[in-house]
Order: C-alpha cells, then sequence, then structure tokens
C-alpha cells in the first residue's frame, strides 16, 4: 500500500495559558496554568500522522533559535522525515498565543515569524521529497503562493492533495482544482461557499459548490455533529464521538492527521472518518497541541 505522506505547514511554539474565563477587552484577570507545548497547523498534523502509524515528511521554515532547535529534534523524536525543515538565519520560530477556558475553548493568536517566509523555491528544491510522496496535507498558515504552487504541482503530477483551510482565508480559484480533498469546518466552509452550514443538507449545498470549484471529494467537519462527508464512494454524516473536552487546540489538526494517515491505509472513506473522529476525541481530553495527538494503541 502507498502511504508516504508528505505535510507542507507551519510550525509554531505554543504559550498556552488557562483562565477560567476569557476577558473583555480593556479587561485584566488572573490567569491558572502556564505551558510552552510544540504547535503549528503544519507540524500537529505530521505529528499526529506519525504516531499514527503514517511514513510522513514534513515541509517548513524555523527559526535559527531555541524554539526552532526544540521542534526540529522534537520531530525527529516522533520518527518524522526533517529533511525539509529548514531553519530561517533571521526570522524567529512562529509563536502561538492561547488561552483555554474552563470549558475548554481556546483563543489564539498567532506570529507567523519564519513560517511566513516558506516560499516557491523552497518547494522547489524539495522536489525530491514531493516526488516520492502518494499524499500531501496542507494548511493555510502558509503564504498562499506555497499553497498555489502545491496545488499546481499536485495536479501536474497527479498527487493527492488535502487543503485543510484553516485558519479561514479565501482562495485563489485555480487551487481548488488541484485539491482530492478539502477538509473545512463550518465556519471556513462559509467564508469558502456563501453557505451558512447548520446540517446535513446545508452540507450538501456547500460540498456541491466546492465539486463546481473543481474539488474531488470533500469532507466538511462540524463539530460535536461529526463529519459530512461527499465522495463517488459515500455522501452522508458520520457521527462524533462524546467525549469531555478539556482542551480543543488541535483537534481539527488531528482529525486530519488521522485522516491522511487513514485514507493512505487504503480505508473506506467512512472508516477513514470514523478513525480521524476517533483520533480528534481523544486529543480533546489532553492539553496541548502535539502533546495530545494520539498513539495508535489509544484509538484501538
Amino acid at each position: 500500500m502507498h502511504n508516504k505522506i508528505v505535510v507542507i505547514g507551519s510550525s509554531n511554539t505554543d504559550m498556552v495559558l488557562k483562565t477560567k474565563r476569557f476577558p473583555k477587552p480593556g479587561e485584566t484577570i488572573l490567569g491558572g496554568d502556564f505551558f510552552v507545548f510544540q504547535g503549528g497547523k503544519g507540524a500537529n498534523q505530521a505529528v499526529a500522522a506519525a504516531r499514527l502509524g503514517g511514513k510522513v515528511s514534513f515541509i517548513c521554515k524555523v527559526g535559527n533559535d531555541a524554539f526552532g532547535n526544540a521542534a526540529i529534534a522534537a520531530y525527529a523524536a516522533d520518527g518524522i522525515d526533517i529533511s525539509g525543515v529548514l531553519q530561517h538565519e533571521t526570522a524567529p520560530t512562529g509563536v502561538a498565543v492561547i488561552t483555554i477556558n474552563n470549558e475548554g475553548e481556546n483563543m489564539i493568536i498567532v506570529a507567523s515569524g519564519a513560517n511566513a517566509l516558506l516560499g516557491i523555491d523552497d518547494l522547489k528544491n524539495a522536489g525530491a521529497i514531493l516526488s516520492a510522496a502518494d499524499w500531501l496535507i496542507t494548511q493555510l498558515e502558509t503564504p498562499m503562493p506555497a499553497i498555489e504552487y502545491i496545488a499546481a504541482y499536485s495536479k501536474d503530477h497527479k498527487k493527492n492533495l488535502i487543503l485543510n483551510p484553516a485558519p479561514a482565508a479565501t482562495l485563489p480559484e485555480t487551487v481548488y482544482a488541484g485539491l482530492f480533498l478539502i477538509t473545512p469546518n463550518e465556519s471556513e466552509t462559509a467564508l469558502l461557499t456563501g453557505i451558512e452550514v447548520s446540517d446535513e443538507a446545508t452540507a450538501t449545498q456547500a460540498a456541491a459548490i466546492f465539486k463546481s470549484k473543481g474539488v474531488q471529494n470533500v469532507i466538511i467537519t462540524m463539530g460535536s455533529q461529526g463529519a459530512y462527508v461527499s465522495t463517488n464512494e459515500y455522501q452522508g454524516m458520520v457521527e462524533s464521538v462524546k467525549v469531555k473536552a478539556v482542551d480543543t487546540t488541535a483537534a481539527g489538526d488531528v482529525f486530519n492527521g488521522a485522516l491522511v494517515v487513514a485514507l493512505a491505509e487504503g480505508k473506506t472513506w467512512q472508516e477513514a472518518v470514523l478513525f480521524a473522529c476517533r483520533a480528534a476525541a481523544v486529543s480533546v481530553t489532553k492539553m496541548g497541541a502535539q502533546q495530545s495527538a494520539p498513539y495508535r494503541k489509544e484509538i484501538n
């Protein structure tokens, strides 16, 4: 089974502060515990995929600083191929400041740092890594020119490209034709299609718009409702797993990392999405982004 996965995306250091409630504008409140974790949507997805058994390479850009060195060491420890991880001499490693309330909800501010400098030339230089891939996955914490390049590359070289369009941003129309799969949540779907997704019927309408733009397959994640799937093989909802959420920070990233592993292993769409939902459910019961990514035994 072909299962070589390449993740193109962001690497951040997450600084997490727990609080009973979020402050109002201009208000100062006393928080609780403070943590420093490895994060970044690309890195979270790469770690999740690697821990679940995927053969993963990661392409990203970090700073030549303590945060960047720690991130590279952590990726290698998780068995990720780090030959595509670049270090910028002057730009810092990206950071994210995350506050989490008592309900497990989060608010996040990201300073992109070196992530904002991952460019087309970097991807061309990683041509050997890309050409060896069967599956590519990327997100929108990477500069749009790089996203456009990957989409065009995937179309030309017949690669299975998954785009997780987060954080929400509009996409050039040319990107859609290069996508094997798009995996937005409800708010991202609303931005990209104009459809407010609240149930299976509205998700069906939104998926039709994505497909009219050239996307082959669509999965819309809908929180506690589960995920809506629109493929030639299956159309309909896959229910989520109900758990008590402690920290939802990387749930979507774990979902996507698990999903690409399951698809690479040849699982059906329903099986793959259920596997991804289970992985995400495990992740929200733990603190941290990459720290919350489960291992295979935790899902089984």
